[in-house]
């Protein structure tokens, strides 16, 4: 029976919840952040998350702690995030695979909506490279030797699922060329066979290729962005290059597990927005250290609109100098699940050996 007493009671504690979350929030963090990394150390997901952890760790004062975990396309390290106690400590850098491994792999232990989107990060484009000793010196160079040499021509991935598989396979299918697909576990890896060429050519990030090309190591011959790329406007579109409509870019979002309090996401989100524009300030910018990498505010308006309009505007706010978090968490959510949608409509997932069902 629910007396008088009991009913104040209720009412006492439910008006003490709100009150509970806010005080948990501000206690937060009680220890070390575990900052998930879909995969190994050396390629550009994991600078990004190193110069984020550095800086996040001064503002909080407790060390933020990189965890790579590369495999399955992301899988390993999404697994991970979603199981995670869901109390701030522990926030994954998610990328393209979170919203489209479902498709690759058949079935995943997590929902890519469960997740608290917390800040989109960066967003720049993938780089089509050639090993120096390749004889395709341009795009229809490279499309007419793949032509050549049906069936013996490969192309090195950082993993099933992910936007350097993805585009490979969109390249195939728009330049009607055949590659065999040879995954490897981030771009570091990659990097290391495609410099002596036993393997062909890479659609990899710029992040962890461009230094290579300026050194000398590889010949780059196009970004996989609709327009070209402020930080290397010499290097042409694949678009441009003889595939119109080709586009295929890279993205990081930081996200915390199910569950974890709208407090302490709206705090993170606060203080990554903080922290961007802290080392903006300074002259530091992650394109200052690993070259091509966009931190872009990605707003309300930025989130709207086309494919196009979108990179655009993604490649202005960095001409721009602009840094920051989505002002609404909820266009993240929806980014999230959506940036696959171009890969799936046009069946490149079910080509690169997805189910179909």
């Amino acid at each position: 029976m629910i007396t008088r007493r009991r009913l104040l009671r209720f009412a006492t504690l439910a008006g003490a919840v709100p009150a509970w979350r806010a005080a948990r929030a501000q206690a937060w963090p009680s220890r070390y952040i575990r900052l998930v990394v879909p995969f190994p150390p050396g390629g550009g997901t994991d600078a990004v998350a190193r110069i984020l952890a550095n800086r996040l760790s001064e503002v909080w004062g407790q060390q933020v702690v990189i965890e790579n975990r590369g495999g399955a396309g992301g899988n390993m390290a999404f697994d991970t995030a979603a199981r995670a106690e869901p109390d701030g400590h522990t926030m994954l850098i998610a990328a393209i695979g979170i919203g489209i491994n479902r498709y690759l792999y058949g079935s995943v232990n997590y929902e890519v909506a469960d997740f608290a989107p917390v800040s989109l990060i960066c967003v720049f484009p993938n780089l089509m490279a050639v090993p120096n000793s390749s004889p395709a010196k341009s795009v229809q160079e490279f499309i007419a030797y793949a032509k050549a040499n049906r069936g013996r021509v490969t192309y090195g991935s950082s993993g099933t699922g992910t936007s350097t598989h993805l585009a490979g396979e969109l390249f195939k299918r728009m330049a009607g060329v055949e590659l065999t697909h040879v995954p490897y576990r981030g771009v570091a890896p990659v990097i290391n066979d495609l410099i002596p060429g036993r393997v062909d050519v890479t659609f990899n990030t710029i992040g962890g290729l461009l230094p290579q090309v300026r050194a000398g190591n590889l010949r780059a011959l196009a970004v996989t962005t609709p327009q070209r790329f402020p930080s290397v406007p010499e290097i042409p579109t694949i678009a441009e290059s003889g595939l119109p409509g080709f586009r295929s870019i890279t993205w990081f979002a930081l996200v915390a597990p199910p569950g974890t309090p709208a407090a302490i996401v709206d705090k993170i989100n606060a203080d990554v927005t903080a922290a961007f524009r802290d080392l903006a300030g300074k002259g530091i910018r992650i394109n200052a250290i690993s070259p091509g990498i966009i931190s872009t505010a990605m707003g309300r308006q930025e989130l709207e609109g086309d494919s196009g309009q979108m990179m655009r505007a993604m490649v202005d706010a960095s001409a721009a100098g602009r840094v920051g978090t989505p002002d609404d968490i909820a266009n993240l959510a929806s980014f999230l699940v959506s940036e696959g949608a171009g890969f799936i409509s046009g069946q490149v997932i079910y080509v690169a050996g997805g189910p179909k069902d």
